[in-house]
């Protein structure tokens, strides 16, 4: 690891999440469908959170800390950076991705979820590509019946990078929305083209959900 390697991994995860909670608190937030998660909430029921890449920045300050929510992070140094980013919110993390530990980090969210924990999965992560579901969060679903929650989240006005996944980041006091989606849930005898109609609908409907708060906030 470099000198600039262990900066980064020293001051980027306190500075960002001081920047995030920062902003979090000037934003005009508006939350839509809550009830959709309600009755899991209300059983303590495992539950699988899945909403896209470019859309994440905003939600370990809305959501850190309310509930024990547990996160897959990548093995690399964006991984670690993230994993100790969102650690400073209360969010556990997994570490493991598409291309590396990804069947041992599959392992560990089921676990997770089977003793009754929440997790979030970035279906398109973490090099995309932007808005296609990847089949592992289907994959986990099925392992252990717990249901996949749509999630979106948006902000007007904001910053959209020129990255791949077009990361959008609030400007402060903007209008922002996080809506949560109808569940889907996978049934444990799913074969591959059960998996994989799934996997079409939850892109069909994290596509839409997005597109609605995108809506939401421009129309507010």
């Amino acid at each position: 690891m470099t000198l600039y390697d262990r900066f980064l991994l020293a001051c980027a995860p306190p500075l960002g999440h001081w920047a995030v909670r920062l902003l979090a608190l000037t934003l005009k937030l508006r939350i839509v469908d809550e009830h959709h998660a309600h009755p899991f909430w209300k059983r303590g029921a495992a539950v699988i959170y899945a909403i896209w890449h470019g859309r994440v920045v905003m939600l370990p300050a809305l959501y850190g800390r309310k509930r024990a929510i547990s996160v897959m992070a990548s093995r690399s140094r964006d991984g670690e950076l993230v994993a100790r980013f969102v650690k400073r919110f209360g969010f556990g993390t997994v570490r493991g991705s598409t291309t590396r530990g990804g069947s041992e980090a599959l392992r560990k969210l089921a676990r997770l979820l089977r003793q009754g924990h929440e997790v979030a999965v970035i279906p398109d992560g973490p090099l995309g590509p932007r808005g296609v579901v990847q089949p592992g969060v289907i994959a986990l679903a099925r392992l252990t019946g717990a249901p996949i929650v749509p999630l979106a989240f948006s902000a007007h006005p904001g910053w959209r990078l020129r990255s791949w996944d077009e990361f959008l980041i609030p400007k402060p006091f903007a209008r922002s929305v996080v809506c949560f989606g109808l569940p889907l849930a996978v049934p444990p005898g799913a074969d591959r083209a059960a998996q994989e109609a799934l996997r079409k609908e939850l892109e069909r409907a994290l596509a839409q959900l997005t597109w609605r708060a995108d809506e939401l906030v421009r129309g507010a």
